[in-house]
């Protein structure tokens, strides 16, 4: 689906990876070791593929705005799982569920199109046009 812009997916995926390496501050389960870790791993992994996707975004681009969404999927199941998973669900659950949910949410309502998809498209179509 095309719902939220790659624009707007970007800043999200900022946002939510700074959100998630704070969380264990922010939202006070800094002592739950696994919670976490799993909290700021998921954010830094959040910001080292922002930084290379093929998007709005991306500052090196290399990764294509579809596979992107599908590893924001993927993510986002295991964020929202990790408490059940890997035990810590008694200490904290909330956050992951929330960002889990978040990022799943994303991954399926962005454009799946990446930024040089987008612009080759628009060029073979123009052409098309003009003849």
């Amino acid at each position: 689906m095309n719902i939220i812009s790659r624009k707007w997916h970007a800043f999200l995926d900022y946002l939510s990876g700074i959100v998630l390496i704070g969380a264990p501050w922010i939202f006070d389960f800094y002592f739950s070791h696994r919670g976490a870790a799993a909290a700021v791993l998921a954010g830094v992994l959040i910001l080292i593929l922002s930084i290379i996707t093929d998007y709005e975004g991306g500052l090196i681009r290399m990764v294509p705005m579809s596979m992107h969404l599908n590893m924001d999927i993927l993510l986002g199941i295991l964020l929202a799982v990790s408490p059940w998973l890997f035990g810590f669900r008694y200490e904290v659950y909330l956050p992951h569920l929330l960002m889990g949910l978040l990022a799943l949410f994303a991954g399926i309502l962005t454009m799946r199109r990446s930024l040089s998809e987008k612009k080759y498209t628009n060029q073979t179509d123009h052409k098309s046009i003009i003849k």
